[in-house]
């Protein structure tokens, strides 16, 4: 190591401590008689695990990303308790300093003489490294102080009566702000914070160049305005969390009748059976997972939705025979789907993509649960152009969320399935099947269906 002269020789080394318990290992040679120079050595080693955060002690710690520096590039980390950042090369921090006790006492040195500290390309300041090791109980202290704020948060607002995933997806972004470096308590920081939020790369684990979506950024802000609300922080004025506000509705995809019976019949029953059920009644597909054997008449052919989401009204509807049939060969329980709705969804996608490839048809890849929705009230204002009939189907409790439907597809120029009737036999069969009446000729009754 180099070093610097302070009037005599002093040789200082630096070894790395084999112990974990943190503590400072001083180590001085026996004096050199005076004939020859001093040659005093001290060893100060910070022992810090490098699976540790050198601020709070916590093993759960991050990569973020590469920083380059004179050196080279060194690897970035952050803590996910107390979001503290520290480079690579901080892990073990060795600092050197010279021991006074050890250059004053010598007999041949005068004990009032200025001793320059030694210098060396790796020493570090020791004050800090002391304030950072005194501090990672106050970090812990800190940590647990917001895990009970925001426990007080999730109970007010399971009192307020907001959906269970609602409260959740506030919390953890909440978490995932703080454990970024935002100050819960300063609107300041938390904006700030919010502004310049970067997504996160799962595969590499490490923050990415990309923004968060304006969509996101307004999630966060209303979250944290709701926790502002209960601990009465006040937001100064010059701070405006609605920069994100609510962004224009785009209009919805809506998929061919042929393409989602094609996905149904290439699907599994159990998802093949619910993407039916999506498709009959157009009901969320967190209210299709929840249904119960009590909730369906298979007698009758009549699903009830007991549990709408979104504050939505209960409603009723007529199934089919086809589904009606699907449902028999399900497995009788407690509910009619025996997984949750993750589940379900893992599975469709996989099937679905599968099918995709296998018909060659990468429009099937954009459907999903909500799309099927979409469709079935896009379907029902093209058969009764009633918008209020669509509204009562759906379960709307505002029309402007229902108006949507009225221009979202222009169906004229399409083509149509034809089919006649001679009998009553014959009219309940063709409008079991999704045939419309068109009219009469010659004691025969018309139907036509949408391709």
């Amino acid at each position: 190591m180099a070093e610097k002269k302070a009037g005599f020789h002093n040789n200082c080394t630096l070894d790395k401590s084999d112990s974990s318990s943190g503590e400072l290992d001083f180590s001085v040679q026996p004096r050199q008689p005076l004939n020859q120079p001093i040659v005093t050595t001290t060893r100060i080693s910070v022992a810090i695990s490098p699976k540790a955060c050198p601020e709070c002690r916590s093993q759960k710690i991050w990569k973020d990303g590469l920083r380059k520096t004179t050196h080279g590039e060194v690897q970035r980390w952050i803590c996910r308790d107390c979001g503290y950042r520290f480079s690579e090369n901080g892990l073990e921090r060795p600092l050197q300093k010279a021991s006074r006790w050890s250059i004053n006492s010598a007999s041949n040195i005068s004990s009032s003489r200025q001793v320059c500290e030694l210098l060396t390309e790796d020493s570090k300041n020791l004050a800090t490294s002391e304030i950072r090791l005194s501090q990672a109980a106050g970090a812990t202290q800190i940590s647990a102080d917001i895990k009970g704020m925001l426990v007080n948060y999730e109970a007010k607002q399971i009192l307020k009566g907001l959906d269970p995933k609602t409260i959740q997806r506030r919390i953890n972004i909440l978490k995932l702000l703080h454990k970024r470096g935002a100050s819960l308590l300063e609107p300041e920081s938390m904006f700030q914070a919010i502004d310049h939020a970067k997504k996160w790369d799962f595969r590499n684990r490490q923050l990415t160049d990309d923004a968060w979506s304006e969509g996101s950024k307004n999630n966060a802000a209303q979250a944290y305005l709701s926790l502002c609300e209960l601990l009465k922080i006040p937001i100064p004025e010059d701070i405006n969390f609605d920069k994100w506000g609510r962004q224009p509705q785009k209009l919805p995809w809506v998929p061919l009748e042929t393409e989602i019976d094609q996905l149904i019949a290439g699907s599994k029953l159990l998802v093949a059976t619910f993407l039916q059920l999506l498709k009959e009644t157009g009901m969320r597909c967190g209210e299709a997972i929840r249904l119960l054997w009590t909730d369906i008449e298979l007698e009758h052919g009549v699903v009830t939705v007991n549990k709408p989401e979104k504050h939505s009204l209960p409603r009723q509807f007529k199934i089919s025979g086809k589904l009606t049939t699907m449902l028999n060969r399900l497995p009788k329980g407690s509910k009619v789907f025996s997984v949750d709705l993750r589940i379900m969804r893992k599975r469709f996608m996989w099937q679905r993509n599968k099918i995709a490839y296998k018909v060659e048809n990468p429009r099937l890849k954009r459907i999903t649960f909500h799309t099927l929705r979409h469709w079935f009230g896009t379907m029902e204002y093209h058969k009764t152009k009633n918008i209020l009939h669509v509204q009562e189907r759906l379960g709307h409790r505002s029309i402007t969320s229902t108006l949507i439907y009225t221009h979202l597809v222009n169906f004229e120029g399409d083509e149509y399935h034809t089919a006649t009737s001679k009998s009553l036999k014959e009219d309940e069969e063709l409008l079991k099947a999704g045939f419309e009446y068109v009219t009469e000729r010659d004691e025969v009754k018309i139907y036509r269906k949408r391709k």
